[in-house]
């Protein structure tokens, strides 16, 4: 009896699993929060002039190395234009680096981006927090954010405030 009724839930959850899967988030003021422009196709001159204003202002750089066409890379890249986020944009240089998607055969671009910051891109975004010289600051946590459409606003945001 409590095997047949665990193959009934069992098989109720699969038939939900579609419409949980197809389901999107929103983002206020986003039209479409899963598409972005926000990645630059040369990125190594506005990496370098971060780096620069980080060292007039004190302020850390953060380099999200994603594509425009990576869902947690636009989530992430669109959620951080909200006006929830204005403290996180106040707090970096934040550049958008276009590096595709290297963790796929054939679809990376720009790798000399994630090499000058010794990184093995195994998912997009990875976002690495820098400081004035170009050292990486959370090299354990950068890898993690390649899940950030699943991760709620406010765990993102105490990350990066943090």
């Amino acid at each position: 009896m409590t095997r047949s009724i665990a193959f009934a839930l069992a098989a109720a959850l699969l038939t939900l699993a579609p419409a949980i899967a197809a389901e999107k988030r929103t983002l206020p003021g986003i039209e479409e929060p899963y598409k972005t422009d926000a990645f630059i196709a040369d990125p190594m001159p506005a990496i370098d002039a971060a780096l620069a204003r980080a060292k007039a202002s004190g302020k850390p750089v953060l380099l999200v190395m994603g594509t425009g066409a990576c869902h947690d890379s636009a989530w992430l890249a669109n959620l951080l234009t909200t006006d929830r986020f204005a403290p996180v944009r106040a707090r970096y240089e934040i550049v958008y680096a276009d590096i595709g998607m290297p963790h796929v055969k054939g679809q990376g671009r720009n790798p000399a981006v994630p090499e000058r910051f010794g990184f093995r891109i195994k998912g997009t975004p990875t976002a690495a927090v820098l400081d004035a010289e170009g050292r990486v600051l959370n090299r354990k946590a950068a890898p993690k954010w390649r899940n950030a459409a699943s991760r709620s606003d406010d765990d993102i945001y105490k990350e990066l405030m943090k």
